[in-house]
């Protein structure tokens, strides 16, 4: 559906289909963009339906955030004490706020695993628990590319008892989750690459930041792994919310008009080493000088709020690229 004024956006949308992929745009919580073109799987046999779920990658981060800022708001959590207050044997020096804002510097898991480490949430999180951190604490952001998910996830778990994917299917009752059950996997899209090379251009610069914090465990890559049952199936709360693009856009409405707490609260300011860049870090978001806030996933799905005009945007895609079409989506919202 297209509501009047937003004909521009449904152009943008449509004018690189990725064989596969969805928009959704709310405004003041009711939609005025639905839309979907392409299909679910490579084959393209099978099509593309508004429940349809993808692996969204980092556009995931802001919801194990939301579940920490949500116990914090209970009085669960206190954002400025530090990690170990929660995880006994958790070494780094970091608060709980710091690693809301990937301040912590523990951008990386500490010990090579194999990819199978991805469906042992005891091991990498003992290893977390156990890491000396790469950046003092507070000083420097780098993107917890990997860790992030189970830094937070497992403060979940030890302060509240259920597991993060638990309490977010529990707790953020949107069309999104970790942990698929069978009857969810049943609806997920098939990721594909837009060109063989698309590994190797997000790799990283060897021995960087960005190339060391995604490299390990291996996999997260690799479309025989993300398009496992293993993986679908895994608590990867960093990079493997699987979604649809109505329930992260519901998710942003919902901060906006205060159904849930507010995580766009600038925390950090200045540069990021596995970005690349200066940033603006909230509770799980980034924030932009333009006054809108979200995160966007590897591969060119994206969630994010813009306050000032009341919209809740949520762009997903099967096909990894980049953020060319989301850009012309957003240069096309009415202003």
């Amino acid at each position: 559906m297209i509501a009047p004024g937003f004909e521009a956006v449904a152009e943008a949308f449509a004018t690189e289909p990725r064989g596969g992929s969805a928009l959704t745009v709310l405004r003041e919580g009711e939609p005025v963009v639905e839309l979907v073109e392409g299909w679910r799987d490579v084959a393209r046999t099978d099509p593309w339906q508004p429940d349809t779920l993808v692996n969204v990658y980092s556009t995931g981060k802001p919801v194990i955030a939301m579940a920490v800022v949500l116990l914090a708001e209970r009085g669960l959590i206190d954002l400025d004490a530090p990690m170990s207050a929660y995880w006994p044997s958790f070494q780094t020096p970091a608060s709980v706020r710091q690693v809301l804002s990937h301040t912590a510097g523990l951008p990386s898991f500490p010990v090579p695993r194999p990819t199978s480490a991805f469906s042992d949430w005891d091991l990498l999180c003992a290893d977390l628990a156990e890491a000396t951190p790469e950046y003092e604490p507070g000083q420097v952001a780098a993107e917890h590319a990997l860790t992030y998910g189970h830094l937070l996830g497992e403060l979940v778990r030890r302060v509240d008892g259920r597991t993060p994917a638990r309490f977010v299917a529990e707790e953020l009752r949107f069309d999104f989750g970790f942990a698929l059950s069978d009857k969810d996997m049943g609806r997920c899209a098939e990721l594909e690459f837009d060109a063989p090379g698309w590994p190797a251009r997000n790799a990283g610069t060897p021995g960087s930041p960005k190339s060391r914090a995604i490299a390990n465990p291996p996999g997260a890559r690799d479309l025989a792994v993300v398009n496992s049952p293993g993986w679908r199936r895994a608590s990867v709360p960093a990079v493997n919310l699987h979604a649809s693009a109505t329930g992260v856009a519901r998710f942003y409405a919902a901060v906006l008009d205060g159904s849930l707490p507010a995580v766009a609260l600038p925390q950090y300011t200045g540069p990021d080493l596995f970005i690349g860049e200066e940033v603006t870090w909230g509770l799980g978001v980034q924030l932009e000088p333009d006054g809108t806030w979200g995160h966007g996933g590897l591969g060119g799905s994206a969630g994010y709020a813009d306050p000032a005009r009341g919209l809740a945007i949520a762009y997903v895609s099967r096909r990894l690229s980049d953020f060319a079409v989301l850009d012309r989506i957003d240069a096309a919202l009415p202003r």
